[in-house]
């Protein structure tokens, strides 16, 4: 699956039912509980990832990546977006970039 697969998926369970479609529930949760459910995923994943457990690593990290398209769903983000700042950094050193925002 492509990233663009599992952004067309949520914009369509998004108008599902959310006594039936998690994504759709969450949604309707607003986008704090989403990004705190986003939240709970890293820190998962981060768990995974110290205690070098490959299989959950893996596991915790595709939902870590659900949980950042339904939260970027919830803020109005698209994939387009993102793909357009990724484009804007291309040949810019990350260091430079991150001197450019101040941080």
């Amino acid at each position: 699956m492509k990233i663009d697969d599992l952004f067309e998926i949520i914009e369509a369970r998004a108008e599902s039912d959310p006594e039936i479609s998690w994504t759709a529930k969450l949604l309707s949760q607003g986008p704090d509980k989403c990004a705190e459910k986003f939240g709970e995923e890293a820190i998962e994943s981060i768990i995974a990832a110290t205690k070098k457990n490959k299989s959950e690593l893996i596991h915790e990290t595709a939902d870590l990546l659900y949980h950042l398209v339904v939260m970027l769903h919830a803020n109005g983000v698209t994939l387009t977006e993102i793909t357009d700042e990724l484009k804007r950094r291309k040949n810019i050193s990350g260091i430079e970039e991150k001197k450019s925002r101040g941080t």
